[in-house]
């Protein structure tokens, strides 16, 4: 136990048990790590490629394309790279609106071609509200609900406070129920580490049910930590917290860049979506959803897929590669899966009930696009029963150009779901068919 818990000192990953604060270490439960018998190529059976998406937008009247008995329409548009959904009690609708910032983004879009808006190196940083007051699905009321952030992404309501987790740190508002705008001055209840790797800049964070602890997602600072791992200190992580900002720890490590987190209706097991490192081949390293085990240990950046190793590790961290959870869903190599929910409706069909919908950003390091697009991945009895199927596609345009990019996912009180489609600039309604 001490070797492992100074492995886990030295490498970042203070994993503390419980409320416990003095880095205490728990040892995950082996029978829960699952067998890594996985079917996967080996490291570099394919060149690494790069290629980027021109993104087009779309022209009047087309839309993404859902299956049959689904009505796609437009929410929203004309908004600034729109990332992130969340509704409030009342129905309102938030659409964070963030970017990544400065070089990065900037030579993407000379590769890509596209150096206008929808890919420009900026970030709007603010949250745009929208409400439905007519009734007919469609919002009439659009308002500036918060700005003056810095590249937020996760929003959550806890009894008469908003939270947001900007790149860098929590911020705290009083809100008042039907309010539009905010105003008053928020309260930064906890930092959070934005150093390293911009393109893993995303800040998600939601409650758990009795409101008492927030969890956050924190990306890595780096592919496979290339610049030391010293450089990942409370990153690649699921952190959790009391809502006052008190009592910060790690939940799950070794996650490398996990963004949309959800607790399961059917049971309230916490369940988050993965982009893995790139740069092994075409067919590596999937992205996955899985469920999150207090304590648990995911591979990064020591391991993948269970104990499959990295060969640009060289072989360190093999103690905590012994204690790697094989993740449950395989969603493919490099297609960037951001978006995650569940589906706690009733009005759609009776096999998406308690399933999830998984928004796919798309893939840059794949010698084809793989990802553009949202996939159901059916749940039965709390547990995955089936592999992810298709369900909104049509953004590929052809082998070079996209119309848009889904990232994240959200089901309205009707019973319909919202995805955002940030190269676009539109949020996309798909609901039930009349």
């Amino acid at each position: 136990m001490k070797k492992f818990f100074a492995l886990l000192a030295s490498s970042a990953f203070l994993v503390s048990c419980g409320t416990d604060t003095n880095n205490t270490v728990e040892a995950v439960d082996t029978m829960s790590v699952a067998d890594t018998s996985s079917e996967l190529p080996e490291p570099y059976a394919t060149e690494s490629s790069k290629k980027f998406s021109k993104a087009l937008g779309w022209s009047d009247g087309k839309t993404p394309i859902a299956p049959k008995g689904f009505v796609v329409q437009k929410f929203a548009d004309k908004l600034e790279n729109p990332r992130w959904l969340y509704v409030l009690p009342n129905g309102d609708v938030l659409v964070a609106e963030a970017g990544t910032k400065g070089a990065i983004k900037a030579a993407a879009a000379f590769v890509s071609g596209n150096s206008k808006s929808r890919l420009s190196s900026g970030s709007a940083d603010r949250i745009t509200l929208f409400r439905d007051t007519n009734k007919d699905g469609i919002p009439d009321v659009r308002d500036v609900f918060l700005e003056g952030l810095n590249q937020p992404l996760g929003m959550v309501l806890v009894d008469n406070t908003f939270y947001v987790a900007n790149t860098d740190g929590v911020v705290a508002f009083p809100y008042t129920k039907g309010q539009t705008t905010i105003t008053s001055a928020g309260k930064k209840i906890t930092d959070l580490p934005a150093n390293g790797y911009n393109n893993h800049w995303t800040r998600n964070i939601i409650a758990d049910h009795d409101g008492s602890h927030l969890y956050i997602t924190v990306g890595s600072a780096s592919n496979v930590a290339e610049n030391g791992i010293e450089e990942e200190f409370m990153r690649a992580n699921i952190l959790v917290m009391n809502v006052d900002g008190s009592d910060k720890r790690i939940y799950a490590a070794g996650l490398r860049n996990p963004v949309g987190a959800a607790f399961n209706p059917y049971d309230k097991t916490l369940w988050t979506v993965v982009n893995e490192r790139d740069e092994l081949g075409d067919e590596l390293v999937p992205d996955y959803l899985t469920s999150i085990q207090k304590n648990g240990f995911y591979g990064w950046p020591y391991s993948y897929w269970g104990q499959h190793l990295d060969p640009r590790m060289k072989g360190e961290g093999k103690d905590l590669v012994k204690r790697a959870i094989v993740p449950d869903v395989n969603l493919g190599a490099h297609t960037a899966s951001l978006g995650l929910a569940f589906y706690n409706q009733t009005t759609f069909p009776v096999k998406y009930h308690n399933g999830a919908f998984i928004g796919q950003h798309g893939s840059w390091n794949k010698s084809t696009f793989s990802g553009y697009k949202v996939v159901f991945v059916p749940f039965e009895n709390g547990k995955p029963s089936g592999p992810p199927e298709d369900f909104l596609t049509g953004f590929i345009a052809n082998a070079d150009e996209v119309y848009g990019r889904p990232v994240g996912v959200v089901v309205l009180p009707d019973g319909s779901i919202l995805v955002a489609d940030d190269s676009a600039n539109t949020i996309w309604k798909i609901s039930i068919a009349k």
